[in-house]
């Protein structure tokens, strides 16, 4: 696995090139997470059951938002544990496994009304799950996903040949996110 992180200090000779390395990497997971809008949601029970769930978010100021209904088996678990997982699957080539963008996070659960959703929905940021009624449904809620700043990928920014040569090691990779101000 190759480990991508700006808090490494490579001597002075290599110090600019990995962090270029880094800030691409960087720059390209952020991409995937902004233009994809399908993961794997991972969440535990009060009594330690794992449960995942497909989802739609929406990434917006850094975080992921998602619509659900708060009596779920999801908002349940996030409502007691708000540490998640969350996975990003995603094919880039016709062949061989799908990519992936995955990370632990913290979730919690946010009013339809409340004023961060509010101010979200009236910038045009959740519109992609706002539509077919969701905001009029009774008993839902929207989710805010918050990412660690470690993220992990396979796949992602890896050339090509090297995944056909050393699938099994050369697609891992691990960058260390910046926050930019951003919640």
């Amino acid at each position: 696995m190759t480990i991508i992180e700006a808090t490494t200090e490579p001597d002075s000779l290599t110090a600019p090139v990995a962090r270029r390395s880094h800030e691409k990497q960087e720059r390209r997971i952020r991409r995937v997470i902004a233009r994809k809008s399908f993961a794997v949601l991972a969440t535990t029970s009060p009594a330690g059951r794992s449960h995942s769930a497909g989802i739609i978010y929406s990434a917006a100021e850094g975080d992921l938002w998602v619509h659900t209904m708060a009596a779920s088996r999801k908002a349940r678990n996030v409502a007691e544990n708000p540490h998640v997982g969350l996975c990003i699957v995603y094919r880039r080539l016709p062949v061989g496994p799908p990519f992936t963008v995955h990370f632990q996070a913290t979730a919690e659960l946010v009013d339809l009304d409340a004023p961060e959703v509010r101010s979200l929905i009236d910038a045009g940021h959740l519109k992609s799950l706002t539509g077919h009624g969701a905001l009029e449904m009774g008993g839902a809620c929207f989710m805010r996903v918050r990412p660690g700043t470690t993220i992990h990928s396979f796949g992602t920014g890896v050339p090509t040949l090297d995944l056909i040569r050393d699938p099994l090691t050369a697609g891992a990779r691990t960058v260390r996110l910046q926050r930019n101000g951003s919640r």
